[in-house]
This record gives structure tokens, sequence and C-alpha cells, in this order.
């Protein structure tokens, strides 16, 4: 808890505005990750954030859960129609290569902006 603390007040310090996505932590708490979930407290962290840049007077938003930010191409926004979280990383018809979670921090960062 104190970790999370000092890590969500530093994010918030440093930058002007923070976006998450909004996962379903109680969903994902019935997977084979579920441990891992519930350790890391990821609903406490995203309000801990939330209730810090309100006080430092940053820019906070909660990209909806069912915004497609993996399937997203951040190039030309071409959206693919299936992608198994066993894929890593895919490449788009208009030749972007993309990293899953590369490709979301962006679809997310232009969500949020």
């Amino acid at each position: 808890r104190d970790w999370a603390h000092k890590l969500s007040t530093a994010l918030i310090r440093d930058n002007q505005a923070v976006y998450v996505e909004d996962l379903a932590a109680s969903g994902l708490g019935r997977t084979r990750l579920a441990k891992s979930v519930h350790d890391a407290g990821w609903s406490s962290f995203v309000g801990m954030l939330e209730y810090k840049a309100a006080r430092y007077g940053r820019h906070f938003a909660r990209i909806d859960r069912w915004f497609p930010s993996s399937k997203l191409c951040s190039q030309c926004g071409a959206l693919q129609e299936k992608m198994p979280l066993n894929v890593r990383s895919w490449e788009c018809p208009c030749g972007a290569v993309h990293d899953r979670d590369v490709n979301a921090a962006k679809n997310i960062l232009a969500a949020g902006r």
C-alpha cells in the first residue's frame, strides 16, 4: 500500500494528465491471474490516482473497458475482428507492426485526449 501511494503520487506530480483503461478487476480476478490481480490492488491504485489528480489539479480520465485499445491500429485506425490474448504482436493491413501493449497504450492516450 505504501508503494502504491508513492508511485501514484510520483505519477501525478510528474504528469499533467493520466489516462487509465477501466479494467474489470473483478472479472480478471476469476481468471488464472486472480492472485496477481488481487495482489496488485489495481482498483485501489486507480482510486489513488484519481483523488491525487484532483488534489494536484491534474487531468485524470478512465477509458471505457469496452474500447478496443488492443485491436485498433494506432496508425490507420483499422479495427481487427478478433485478437486472442495469446497474440502479443500483430501486423495491420496498412503495414504497421504493433506490440499489443504498446499499441493499446497509444490508443488509450489518444482516447483520453
